[in-house]
């Protein structure tokens, strides 16, 4: 009688165990959710609204770190014109925009 209280006992600390671990999991998927997950994805919804704004004239500054004024866009291409010199225009892919200026806004 006692060797069957003492293995009704260990199978019950084994649940108890493997239901703490699932709990963990949970925990921790949860915690890699929130920090790491979901802010890559409100930033990748901002870069999109950014680049689907773009216009003629925009000033931009490219991932290369070079400012730039926008001439012409196509859907995955834009042509920026770099510095005074009218002749340096640069085709580009619009991932390579890192931040935009509306010529407008001051």
């Amino acid at each position: 009688m006692g060797i069957l209280a003492s293995e009704t006992t260990a199978a019950a600390g084994t649940g108890s165990m493997m239901g703490m671990i699932l709990v963990y999991v949970v925990i921790f998927g949860a915690f890699f959710y929130f920090v790491m997950y979901r802010p890559q994805k409100k930033e990748q919804k901002k870069m999109n609204a950014m680049l689907s704004s773009l216009e003629i004239g925009d000033s931009v500054l490219t991932n290369s770190g070079f400012y730039g004024v926008i001439i012409d866009i196509t859907d995955d291409t834009v042509i920026v014109e770099f510095g005074n010199n009218k002749n340096c225009r640069i085709p580009m892919q619009k991932s390579a925009i890192a931040q935009v200026e509306k010529p407008d806004a001051e």
